[in-house]
């Protein structure tokens, strides 16, 4: 088996079958780029790969243990971007991290902190409430988590969601950063990956009428 393993996965949805039987997988040092027309499941596939929702059949493994038994030990190698932000509005970039922290049991420096936001274009903006900064901005908040925790297995729903030109380059550039040490990435976009993400894999969801 490879790292992570979903086999005969099926997920309904108000009485409509978007998957049945599906098996994926992925292993260390990959990139697999999931894609799939709008209502084939992408977002279910992934939140069922996470465990924060369950198959209506089929089982998901984590190094060959399901994660069912064994999700303390694959949740601290797991961080999940949902197609939301997930970041309080009335609270500024750093306060939202540091809570995010606080929750998942991270622990890094002000300084760690101060110099991620600043690789993510957010110098001056640290304090302000993130409700005031432009979509772009709060997603560059959302994706610092990406370098604040040390895990394996990074699943992200549409991470390029309100990104400029040069943020999407510099989600890429960590992506093949990420996977070069050992990591893996599965992620869904509307938009094809370019050759700075590196090499990938292609897994499509067609949907089942």
């Amino acid at each position: 088996m490879s790292v992570l393993d979903a086999l005969a996965l099926t997920c309904i949805k108000r009485d409509r079958t978007l998957f049945e039987g599906l098996s994926f997988s992925a292993d260390a040092g990959e990139l697999v780029y999931l894609r799939g027309p709008n209502g084939a499941g992408k977002t279910s596939l992934l939140r069922i790969l996470t465990g924060l929702s369950a198959p209506c059949g089929g089982d998901v493994f984590f190094n060959q243990k399901n994660i069912k038994t064994t999700s303390s030990e694959f949740n601290a190698q797991l961080l999940y971007l949902g197609h939301k932000s997930g970041i309080n509005g009335a609270l500024s970039a750093l306060e939202n991290l540091s809570f995010w922290m606080a929750q998942h049991g991270v622990k890094q420096s002000q300084e760690t902190l101060l110099s991620v936001l600043a690789t993510l274009g957010l110098v001056g903006l640290e304090d302000v409430p993130v409700r005031f900064l432009s979509a772009g901005q709060q997603r560059r908040v959302a994706l610092s988590r990406l370098w604040l925790k040390k895990a394996q297995v990074w699943i992200l729903d549409e991470p390029f969601t309100a990104l400029d030109v040069s943020g999407i380059s510099l989600l890429e550039r960590t992506f093949k950063a990420h996977v070069s040490q050992g990591g893996i990435v599965i992620a869904t976009s509307h938009q094809a990956l370019s050759s700075l993400a590196g090499p990938h894999r292609t897994f499509d969801l067609e949907y089942q009428w």
